[in-house]
């Protein structure tokens, strides 16, 4: 009694969906235009990223700044 499987094999219907999905998300956004905007949401992100590290490292260095003029500010005597 040779069982020849004739029959294809079910895959389970999640597994399915969650390989659909990702196949969906491999291609990425349809339209160039689409493209063109997530592109320029990415450089405005990565442009507004380095402003306040900028703004944040020069706050650091004026709060340091300040710290060591008070610092002689005391050593300086009346």
């Amino acid at each position: 009694m040779d069982v020849a499987p004739t029959t294809e094999i079910r895959k389970n219907p999640k597994r399915q969906l969650r390989e659909a999905k990702k196949q969906m998300q491999l291609r990425g956004i349809g339209t160039k235009s689409q493209q063109a905007l997530k592109l320029q949401q990415e450089q405005n992100k990565m442009e507004r990223k380095q402003q306040s590290k900028a703004e944040r490292e020069a706050e650091k260095q004026r709060q340091f700044d300040l710290r060591q003029a008070k610092k002689k500010e005391k050593h300086k005597g009346h």
